[in-house]
C-alpha cells in the first residue's frame, strides 16, 4: 500500500487532533463516509505500535522473545487492531444503542478507529508496570465519553457512569492478569535456575529438589 505525503499528512493531523483536541475533533468528524479511511488509520497505529513492541523486545523492554519474532510483531500487529477493531466497535454499537444513541455502526466504528491514535503513546507508556496500562485504560475511557457527548449526543453524566464502570473492571482484570504474568514469570526463572543446579547433583538430591519446587508453586497458586 503506497501512500503519497498528502495521505500522510492526514492521517498525522487526524492522530494529533485526537490526542490534543479530542473534543474538537469528535465533533467535527464526519460521520459517515465509508470504512476505508478509519480503516487505514488503525492500521497505521497499529503498526506503529508493532514497531515500539518490536523495539522495546529487541532491546530488552518488553516481552522476551526472538529477533525474528519481534520483527514478526511489526506484521501482525496491524492484523490484530484491525480485526479487534470491528468487535470493539459493535461492542460499543450496541452500549451506545442502549444508551439512547441514534448513529449507525459506521459512526461507532469511527469513534474507535480514530480513538487508536492513542495507542502508540500508550504502548511506550506499556513499559511502566500496572501504572502504564492504567493510563491506557483511563484515557481510552476519556475518548470514548467524547465521543458519546461530541458524536453521539448523550449526557456527560451518564457515559461517565456507563464507561467508567465498565473500564473499571476492565483496570482490575489488568492489574490481576500483570500480577498472575509476574508471578509466573518468577516461577519459570526459579525453575530453570533449579533445573541448572541439578545437573551438578544426584538423584535423589534431585528428586528433594524437584519435590521442593513443586511444594513452592503449588503454595503460590493457593494464595492467587
Amino acid at each position: 500500500m503506497n501512500f503519497d505525503k498528502e495521505q500522510i499528512q492526514k492521517i498525522k493531523t487526524t492522530g494529533i487532533s485526537v490526542i490534543t483536541r479530542p473534543a474538537e475533533f469528535f465533533r467535527s468528524m464526519p460521520k459517515t463516509g465509508g470504512f476505508a479511511d478509519p480503516l487505514i488509520f488503525i492500521a497505521i497505529m497499529g503498526a506503529l505500535s508493532g514497531i515500539i513492541h518490536a523495539v522495546f523486545s529487541i532491546i530488552g523492554l518488553g516481552m522476551n522473545v526472538s529477533f525474528l519474532t519481534a520483527i514478526g510483531l511489526i506484521i501482525i500487529m496491524p492484523i490484530v487492531v484491525v480485526i479487534f477493531s470491528f468487535i470493539g466497535a459493535g461492542i460499543f454499537f450496541v452500549l451506545w444503542k442502549l444508551l439512547g444513541s441514534v448513529q449507525s455502526y459506521e459512526t461507532a466504528y469511527r469513534c474507535v478507529a480514530y480513538a487508536s491514535a492513542i495507542t502508540p503513546v500508550t504502548t511506550l507508556l506499556g513499559v511502566i508496570p500496572y501504572l502504564g496500562a492504567i493510563i491506557a485504560l483511563v484515557w481510552m475511557l476519556f475518548l470514548m465519553v467524547t465521543a458519546s457527548t461530541e458524536v453521539h449526543n448523550l449526557e456527560s453524566q451518564k457515559a461517565w457512569i456507563v464507561f467508567g464502570i465498565i473500564f473499571g473492571l476492565l483496570i482490575l482484570l489488568n492489574i490481576n492478569s500483570q500480577r498472575m504474568a509476574r508471578n509466573a514469570e518468577k516461577q519459570v526463572q526459579e525453575f530453570n535456575r533449579q533445573i541448572g543446579e541439578m545437573q551438578n547433583m544426584t538423584p535423589e538430591e534431585t528428586g528433594r529438589a524437584m519435590g521442593e519446587f513443586l511444594k513452592e508453586f503449588n503454595q503460590g497458586n493457593s494464595q492467587k
